[in-house]
């Protein structure tokens, strides 16, 4: 199996990994159960990766509306108690 630097391994990927047999080689059972264990370690991590995504969006969408309307506030019409920008 050949592996590319810098690519993605998606975890199916990792479930689908075949290797050269040897004599006295690994035992295949424990490779196999120890990329099923990867597999699953990067699909959660996935997981936790699109909900941080998805968080990061709403932040920066109510960030921005945040700004928008302290800055109309900001540049609105001067009165006693709001002196506009200073």
């Amino acid at each position: 199996m050949s592996f590319a630097t810098g690519d993605r391994l998606p975890p199916p990927q990792v479930r689908a990994a075949t290797f050269d047999k040897r004599w006295r080689g690994l035992h295949p059972d424990q490779v196999r159960d120890y990329l099923d264990r990867v597999a699953d370690e990067l699909e959660r991590l996935h997981r936790e990766l699109i909900t941080a995504n998805t968080e990061t969006e709403r932040i920066r969408r109510a960030l921005r509306q945040w700004q928008a309307r302290h800055i109309s506030r900001r540049c609105g019409p001067t009165t006693p108690d709001n002196r506009g920008p200073r």
